[in-house]
């Protein structure tokens, strides 16, 4: 069974435990999560029914401070299917298609001193995305949080790297 990352998010933080909406959204948002995945707010719900409808998560019928939120759980076929997709997501390399890309492959109709300036406001960009990540970073994160801050930081620096000799190699 497939499924998109933002599913395999959800079913992720919900295999750790039972949470509501509202919840999952302050956890995405504590862990930085949106650096990498692409969950709104707006998208939780919608994205929990898809769930619930293909018999990986339940509804407990617990309340959520007091309130009459729904409380989610995975089901056992939820825990299943998670392990299975996260393990896929870590062994199987696939295909990215950063939008650089294809700013690169039209490169030549930009005017050189505006190619420049591009590339010049992309290394300040990067600067802050990295200064705000490791900003963001919990000190007392467990492993497996740290490790995607890790894998994210790794992956900046290394277009930091590729950007700077890319520009100073410039004619």
């Amino acid at each position: 069974m497939d499924l998109t990352p933002a599913e395999l998010t959800l079913l992720g933080l919900l295999v750790e435990k039972p949470r509501h909406g509202y919840e999952l959204d302050e956890v995405i948002t504590e862990r930085g999560m949106r650096e990498w995945t692409e969950i709104g707010f707006s998208s939780i719900y919608y994205l929990l029914t898809k769930l619930r409808d293909r018999g990986l998560v339940e509804e407990t019928g617990e309340r959520a401070h007091g309130k009459s939120r729904k409380v989610f759980a995975p089901t056992a076929a939820g825990r299943r299917v998670c392990a299975q997709a996260a393990e896929a997501a870590i062994a199987e390399p696939r295909p990215v298609f950063p939008p650089v890309l294809v700013g690169l492959a039209n490169q030549p109709v930009i005017p050189p001193d505006r190619l420049r300036a591009a590339l010049a406001r992309r290394a300040e960009a990067l600067a802050e995305r990295v200064a705000a990540i490791r900003a963001a970073a919990p000190p007392d994160a467990p492993p497996f949080v740290r490790a995607i801050f890790d894998h994210s930081l790794t992956q900046l620096e290394a277009e930091q790297a590729w950007l700077a000799a890319y520009r100073r190699d410039l004619p």
